[in-house]
């Protein structure tokens, strides 16, 4: 007999060689009808798994993301398999679940018509009308590439394996795919199955394979459920901040000028503007130095940072190193330079911590298979920062960096929409990080113990941290439902020594700080993207580029008009005057499409009682109201940040 553990702290004794599948139908009938997946100590399985030992048990259902990821993957073998039927010529790549559904990579001469899709997906429900089985097997590594012979990206992401890697396979009537799972047991209960788009992919993310065909898609248990993910998808299209952004003439893009290279246009960049100077002097308020540094570096300092051998090919090189004596690379990121700073002067305990500040514009060749409006660009800026610290100060200091984030996030309301992601090495993985296991386990125990102590709700994730250390990710989800890293905080280990910078302790001895990297706000241009998705475009009034615009109903009240322009500019208020000859709901309706949170009418009975007729996004028409009331109004709304 075997003691299970379950979801909720009961333990259950069972026969050893039970499936999760059998565990689940001892529990409930309706438990294993409902079940789509299992999770054996904390990893994810196949209900097909059999438990041999004393374990932790979750069953998943669909009500889970784990459980909405097992149907969406199974599905995606679906979609395999009718590729095949209705196009055998096409090759296989990858079929992974996602956030909201399930992507399919092929390769194939042309690409996947609106028509075809059509055709995939009737033939898709064909497929689980027929109910097919489902059986997984495994096979040794030469079984598996015969199988897979006439699949040569199979055949690459087999000998990709490790040797110690067991090479599974599932089987959906007559088709066959290399798969680790894991895969319903029936796909009868999955009712609503829908196809969304077609695009080009690069294979493995790298612009230098081949570009094949991606196919995304979902699928739901019921109906409605998927009825109701269309209506959401539809509102998502509408807040898509690379579709709105132009629209609003936030920001644009030009082929000559290059991809990943935004241009913001005067609107967009009043809102970065805003953000930056309230950073800055929030930042300021909490003890932060500002610095300013240079845009480029010889490649010396680089290579003591670390970032020539671990971040070289995510750099701007600029030079030749078998040609040029001094070869430069555009900075991807602020650290060298501020500890280059910290080592100009000879520092004491008594002068720690110091926080240094600074908005960079920062330098990475992306892909171009990566890039996506303002949320991955190649020229981007950063609310940058380091703070250097003795290790007793470093809980303290850590916690006044969530304190001042979750300040900036709470002000813009998107503080909800974010998770944390403690982020750690991957041992076995060397090329990608410092080789010190000793400091890394050191450092990644200190960061948890940090974490528990300010009760930070986090997922754990290895292979996901900086080369030099472990890191805090704030993840956010856009409209489309991909998750997104917003900024990091992390613990370095390694730069201080790399770079020699020491005080001087009570004892008169040198010691090496601790240094935290973090930002408070992120990339501006990402939050920015985040922030025209969070409200569609309008804007909270201290944020609108354009805070109020006045409308006269004829010319005869333009005078009066500018006078109200002139006032409330005086007193900070972004505001513009419409006196184009047109009519006045036409002016009105123009101004709402863009967003403008107050509009200001006024004709003869507003000038003769110095009044303004408030149409406001909140309230609609509030009727006439004294300007100055209106002036100290709008100003204390900007003033308190208002939501």
């Amino acid at each position: 007999m075997i003691k299970i553990t379950l979801k909720d702290g009961s333990v259950k004794e069972f026969e050893s060689g039970l499936s999760v599948y059998e565990i689940a139908k001892s529990i409930s009938e309706g438990l294993a009808r409902n079940a789509c997946c299992g999770i054996v100590n904390d990893k994810v399985c196949d209900l097909r798994k059999e438990i041999n030992a004393d374990v932790e048990l979750s069953i998943c259902t669909f009500d889970s993301q784990e459980g909405k990821n097992a149907v969406r993957h199974s599905i995606s073998h679906v979609l395999a398999y009718a590729v095949k039927r209705l196009f055998p010529e096409t090759t296989l790549a990858i079929g992974p679940s996602i956030a909201t559904g399930f992507y399919y990579d092929f390769d194939k001469d042309v690409a996947f018509t609106s028509q075809d899709l059509e055709k995939l997906e009737a033939e898709m429900q064909k497929i689980v009308k027929e109910n097919p089985s489902i059986e997984r097997f495994e096979l040794s590594r030469d079984e598996a590439l015969k199988l897979m012979k006439d699949e040569p990206y199979k055949v690459e992401l087999i000998n990709d394996l490790p040797e110690e890697e067991i090479i599974s396979f599932y089987k959906v009537g007559d088709f066959t795919d290399l798969c680790a799972g894991p895969h319903l047991m029936s796909l009868k209960p999955v009712k609503a199955i829908k196809l969304i788009r077609s695009s080009g992919s690069y294979w493995k993310g790298n612009e230098k394979n081949k570009m094949l065909s991606r196919i995304y898609g979902t699928a739901f248990l019921k109906k409605s459920e998927l009825e109701d993910f269309l209506e959401a998808l539809e509102e998502a299209k509408k807040r898509d901040h690379n579709k709105l952004g132009r629209e609003l003439e936030l920001f644009t893009t030009d082929e000559s000028i290059g991809q990943g290279l935004p241009l913001m246009m005067p609107k967009g960049a009043k809102i970065i503007q805003l953000l930056q100077r309230w950073v800055e002097d929030e930042e300021e308020k909490r003890g932060y130095s500002l610095t300013k540094t240079p845009l480029m570096a010889k490649s010396d300092l680089y290579k003591i940072s670390g970032h020539w051998d671990h971040y070289k090919d995510g750099m701007f090189v600029l030079g030749d190193e078998e040609k040029d004596s001094e070869v430069y690379a555009l900075r991807p990121m602020t650290c060298p330079f501020q500890y280059t700073i910290y080592n100009a002067t000879q520092h004491s305990y008594r002068d720690l911590p110091i926080r240094y500040g600074e908005t960079s514009t920062l330098f990475r060749n992306e892909s171009s298979g990566e890039m996506h409006g303002l949320t991955r660009v190649r020229q981007f800026t950063l609310a940058d920062g380091h703070l250097v610290c003795t290790p007793e100060q470093l809980e303290e200091e850590f916690k006044g960096v969530l304190e001042l984030i979750d300040y900036l996030m709470s002000t813009l309301g998107i503080s909800e929409d974010i998770t944390y992601r403690f982020s750690k090495w991957d041992p076995k993985n060397t090329e990608k990080y410092i080789n010190d296991p000793d400091a890394w386990n050191h450092t990644q125990n200190v960061m948890k113990q940090i974490l528990d102590h300010l009760k930070i709700d986090y997922v754990e994730a290895d292979d996901e941290a900086a080369f030099y250390g472990p890191k805090l990710d704030l993840q956010c989800r856009n409209v489309h439902g991909k998750e997104d890293t917003l900024f990091t905080v992390q613990i370095d280990f390694a730069l201080a020594e790399r770079f020699d910078m020491t005080y001087v302790d009570k004892n008169g001895e040198k010691k090496r700080p601790y240094i935290i990297h973090r930002s408070s706000i992120g990339c501006y241009e990402r939050t920015l993207a985040m922030l025209i998705e969070k409200y569609a475009g309008a804007f909270p009034t201290w944020l609108a580029p354009i805070q109020a615009k006045v409308l006269p109903i004829s010319d005869k009240y333009n005078d009066y008009a500018d006078s109200v322009v002139k006032s409330l500019r005086n007193k900070g208020i972004r505001i513009e005057g419409d006196y184009r000859a047109e009519k006045i709901g036409y002016k009105i309706r123009e101004a709402r499409l863009q967003r403008t949170p107050y509009i200001l009418v006024v004709g003869e009975k507003e000038a003769a009682n110095n009044e303004v007729s408030v149409r406001s996004r909140k309230n609609d028409d509030e009727g006439a109201i004294n300007l100055d009331a209106f002036i100290e109004r709008i100003l204390k709304e900007v003033a308190n940040k208002e939501r």
